[in-house]
């Protein structure tokens, strides 16, 4: 179910969610517009690739941030050329803070909770991370960037993000532990080998955590017009106890929504639970055009049978 938010947060993302907006050219004009686990279940993990530290060897230094300094999401990186190259489609791009590289196709991760997170949850889909995916169907992790974070709330409302923490709270929610291991997870893991939230990608104007900011920012925006739900919804699929549903009609739907590869996970007996959708980026993660992936890869089979239960949350309406 979409996100309902405030006036003054709608206001707040109307930004973020215009910078989505490319991604949707040329899809079909029924897409809902939405302002709307410490663990990667199901992911299959390739060895990585070692990560070389560019940018120094101190991971537990952790800045400390005290009071409220305001900043404009996605605004402090460089400006990018808009004929600039496809990630995973070049490379050799001269400007590393312009090309998403090595790690170039993204997926965007959602959960269909077993439970209830919170009231007025039965219908949500939950955010997972934002994974950036070697162009091979491998991937890195746990990169060299610094400082890494721990203090992700901390962070996010230091550069006046407050109401993004109260959604995350709503929408990007662990599986186990808490909601701040996992976000500290998802960063720490998978952005910090985004090569464009470097450090050295905002020049002399970076603060640190103002990388941190971009990659909940952007992730979040692309949660918030993926409503999975809806988009199934409006195809006749709604969670039953009942029906079973062919597996190729879930991926279809999904797929003539969104525009991009949609990759479907299954926990177990053949239930419904994840819903990767793969995205190339034309420029940095900051202000890039997201491109649909529609490309085969190592890695993309999906775990589920032909037919597949999508089960109500238990602890629901």
């Amino acid at each position: 179910m979409a996100p309902t938010i405030s006036l003054r947060s709608l206001f707040t993302y109307a930004n973020n969610l215009l910078s989505q907006t490319p991604l949707l050219n040329g899809l079909s004009t029924g897409i809902p517009n939405a302002v709307s686990s410490i663990f990667d279940v199901g992911r299959i993990d390739y060895p990585s690739r070692p990560a070389a530290d560019f940018y120094g060897n101190d991971h537990d230094s952790q800045p400390t941030f005290d009071g409220i300094t305001p900043y404009d999401p996605l605004s402090g990186a460089p400006s990018c050329p808009v004929d600039g190259p496809v990630s995973c489609r070049n490379q050799s791009a001269a400007d590393s803070c312009c090309f998403i590289h090595p790690g170039g196709r993204l997926l965007l991760t959602q959960f269909w909770d077993e439970k209830v997170h919170v009231g007025g949850g039965e219908d949500d889909w939950t955010l997972h991370g934002l994974w950036p995916d070697l162009c091979d169907g491998s991937y890195d992790q746990y990169c060299g960037m610094t400082p890494r974070f721990s203090n992700i709330t901390a962070v996010l409302e230091h550069y006046d993000q407050g109401e993004l923490v109260e959604l995350m709270n709503r929408y990007w929610v662990a599986s186990y532990g808490s909601n701040e291991h996992l976000w500290a997870h998802e960063y720490n893991k998978h952005g910090t080998c985004i090569n464009t939230l470097a450090p050295s990608c905002y020049g002399d104007a970076y603060t640190p955590g103002v990388e941190v900011v971009d990659y909940f920012v952007r992730a979040f925006g692309l949660f918030q017009i993926l409503d999975t739900y809806r988009a199934l919804e409006r195809v006749g699929i709604e969670p039953s106890y009942s029906k079973i549903y062919a597996l190729a009609d879930v991926q279809a739907a999904l797929e003539a929504y969104s525009g991009s590869r949609v990759i479907l996970k299954c926990s177990r007996r053949g239930v419904l639970h994840e819903a990767w959708y793969v995205w190339f980026v034309k420029g940095n993660l900051q202000s890039g055009e997201l491109v649909p992936a529609r490309d085969s890869f190592r890695g993309d089979a999906t775990n589920c049978p032909e037919h597949v239960k999508y089960l109500p949350k238990r602890g629901g309406r």
